[in-house]
């Protein structure tokens, strides 16, 4: 029997070329689905080997939708995937449910290695974090501590909210 896959992300086009990739390389049976309203209103009651969510989906935060989707599908694997990676999100996601996290670009070979549980070298190879790695992981602890309020976040760092702005608006240096 094929596994089942479930696929979240907002990015239509990812959808569709890591769909396939994984139905292919992956033999996996893979569900799309653009949110995580979307993946708890399907119909589907097949077991559920695997939920690949993406963090930022439109409007939606993918933290928010974890304990539902890991209690409507119970899955063994619950990969967050995410182009806004941090320290502080990391540990929310796995307080939530998730059993792993991914930075995006993600290469098909890890993940694959990550739906079936083995240790990847990309994994083991532990790299000294950048000063803007750094400065990024203590801007997402502050905002985490202030509950995402970007004005207290800035006054508590000691800078224009602007600035903090700007800051948060570009990708993650990881």
């Amino acid at each position: 029997m094929t596994d089942t896959v479930l696929l979240i992300d907002d990015d239509v086009p990812f959808l569709s070329v890591m769909q396939r990739r994984l139905e292919l390389k992956g033999g996996y049976q893979v569900q799309t689905f653009t949110s995580g309203k979307a993946a708890l209103n399907a119909t589907s009651e097949q077991t559920v080997h695997a939920i690949i969510l993406d963090m930022m989906l439109g409007n939606e935060s993918g933290l928010d939708s974890i304990t539902q989707l890991k209690h409507r599908f119970a899955p063994t694997h619950f990969i967050m995937l995410t182009g806004y990676a941090s320290i502080a999100t990391t540990v929310e996601a796995m307080k939530r449910g998730a059993t792993d996290y991914i930075s995006k670009p993600v290469t098909l070979n890890e993940l694959l290695a990550r739906l079936k549980g083995i240790e990847s070298e990309a994994q083991e190879a532990v790299k000294p974090m950048t000063p803007g790695q750094i400065e990024w992981e203590y801007i997402q602890r502050a905002l985490h501590d202030n509950q995402g309020n970007v004005s207290k976040t800035a006054r508590e760092l000691g800078m224009h909210r602007r600035t903090l702005q700007r800051k948060l608006s570009k990708r993650s240096p990881h």
